[in-house]
């Protein structure tokens, strides 16, 4: 048997990041090398798995002789975010770790320090898999995928352990917020699902951001600076000047649990043009319908200010909270912590500040809480993981397998 490790490597080989700029579904091509992979992986366990026109693979395992119950299913994406290159990833191997600051050696000066990064110390002893500083690692959400194949391998390998029926998913461009916008939810026939693409061990996700993106446009007036002295509208500035309406305590580095945000993710343009793109969360729905509110009102604001037609916002709701789809089948929650004190871990029950491909699920019939895959730092050149945490991980979707089947 393949071992977990290995696995993962293999799959952080190859580059599967998405683009947010495309309108193809996946949004590029090249995250069907790993989805297409992962389809004859499956095929040649003997198991019957597909792989659609939209990129996303559906595999199905019968249950075992005899048991009956639940179908369920295990999802992670293979797409890495757009936020740092997914391309030659060089991964550092840290066995045993010790405690101190580890290099990333493809650029000099550059750390992974406790000092920093206090989580490191909670993981001493254990193998830890590092970026070499140059490029993000993809353990978001390539653990997921590796975790959830790992555990199919086992059952593949171990025809006594007892099952009921079992679906797989993977997915692309979970980072962009397409996951699984043509996700066929019928055809995957899940009467519940996990999602392994959480963070450290033990946390267990069953509420999220309700999202939504705000993309303003600015029309300024350009002319001559010789001669501009009551004439010049400089759009630069006035986008400047509408990002400064917005409160500035509530901008991500200063909020945390329940609390809510704006984020501004890019800002460009010229005299004559600029815009600026945000994107909004909240885990409560009326304070998200008002935070969607308050972009209008600056919108407002700056127009009586410089003119009808200055400032134009666009703003589009991207997932919801999916704790009142999930609250009322409250039991899928409750196997995962059970399977996590088999395996000896804590369970950490927490909102997700962010979303998962299993929040769109949720509202479209299949109750998909969010389970571990024990990475952290996702997005960047700091990412991390320990091994020891995926094979907890992986051990996780046995347990909620076997609850299942009794």
């Amino acid at each position: 048997m393949e071992k977990l490790i290995d696995r993962f490597l293999r799959y952080v080989a190859i580059d599967t990041r998405s683009n947010e700029e495309s309108e193809t579904q996946p949004s590029e091509a090249k995250e069907l090398n790993l989805l297409s992979l992962l389809r004859d992986e499956l095929c040649a366990m003997g198991i019957d798995a597909k792989l659609d026109e939209y990129g996303y693979v559906m595999a199905r395992i019968p249950a075992s002789e005899g048991v009956k119950g639940p179908k369920v299913g295990f999802i992670a994406h293979v797409d890495t975010a757009p936020d740092a290159s997914g391309k030659d990833v060089k991964p550092q191997i840290i066995k045993d770790y010790d405690g101190g600051a580890i290099e990333l050696k493809g650029v000099p000066g550059l750390k992974l320090d406790p000092a920093e990064f206090p989580e490191l110390l909670d993981h001493k002893g254990e193998t830890v898999i590092t970026t070499d500083g140059t490029t993000l690692l993809g353990a978001d959400d390539k653990a997921g995928v590796a975790e959830i194949m790992d555990a199919v391998q086992y059952i593949v390998s171990h025809p006594e352990f007892r099952h009921g029926e079992i679906r797989i998913g993977f997915t692309p461009d979970e980072e962009i917020g397409r996951g699984v916008v043509k996700f066929d939810v019928p055809a995957f026939d899940a009467d519940y699902a996990y999602t392994m693409d959480g963070g450290a061990v033990g946390e267990l996700e069953f509420e999220n951001f309700n999202a939504a993106s705000a993309v303003v446009k600015i029309q300024g007036c350009n002319v001559h600076p010789g001669y501009a002295k009551g004439k010049m509208r400089n759009a630069i500035l006035i986008a400047q000047e509408f990002n400064a309406l917005l409160p500035v305590e509530q901008r991500p580095a200063f909020t945390e649990g329940y609390e809510g945000f704006y984020h501004i993710i890019d800002m460009k343009g010229s005299v004559e043009n600029a815009s600026i793109t945000y994107i909004i969360r909240d885990h409560d729905r009326e304070k998200f319908e008002e935070r969607k509110a308050v972009i209008q009102r600056c919108a407002d604001f700056i127009n009586l200010r410089y003119g009808e037609g200055t400032a134009v916002a666009a703003v589009k709701d991207q997932y919801y909270n999916m704790r009142k789809e999930v609250e009322p089948h409250y039991h899928v929650v409750e196997k995962a912590v059970k399977a996590m004190e088999m395996a000896g871990i804590k369970p950490k029950i927490q909102p997700i500040r962010g979303g998962t491909d299993g929040a769109n699920l949720s509202f479209r019939g299949l109750p998909c809480p969010n389970i571990f895959a024990g990475g952290y730092n996702f997005h960047g050149k700091m990412e991390w993981i320990p091994l020891e945490s995926m094979q907890k991980a992986s051990e996780v979707i046995l347990n909620i397998i076997g609850l299942y089947a009794e």
